[in-house]
Order: structure tokens, then C-alpha cells, then sequence
């Protein structure tokens, strides 16, 4: 039996789902941005204010 299917099919279903891990944590950064109430993270509570 061919093993290239299943192996082909696994990885575009792997590259799919980093796809959509990735624009769904895009979106979620890009709104955190544009939320004029969310607090600064501790990191940038830590730097001078430029």
C-alpha cells in the first residue's frame, strides 16, 4: 500500500491548521491593539514612555 496520500493528506491538514491558528491569533493581537482599555502588559509598564 502507498503511504503518499496519507502523508500528503496529514500535511495539508497540519499546514491548514497552523493557517488558522495564525490568523486567528492576528485577529485577536490586532484587537487587543485597537482596545483603548486593555492595561499594558508588565513589560511595557517596565520601559520610559517615548
Amino acid at each position: 500500500m502507498d503511504s503518499f496520500p496519507l502523508i500528503a493528506a496529514l500535511a495539508f491538514v497540519t499546514f491548514g491548521a497552523v493557517i488558522a491558528f495564525a490568523l486567528r491569533s492576528k485577529a485577536k493581537t490586532e484587537d487587543r491593539l485597537d482596545d483603548p482599555t486593555v492595561s499594558k502588559s508588565s513589560l511595557a509598564k517596565d520601559s520610559a514612555d517615548t
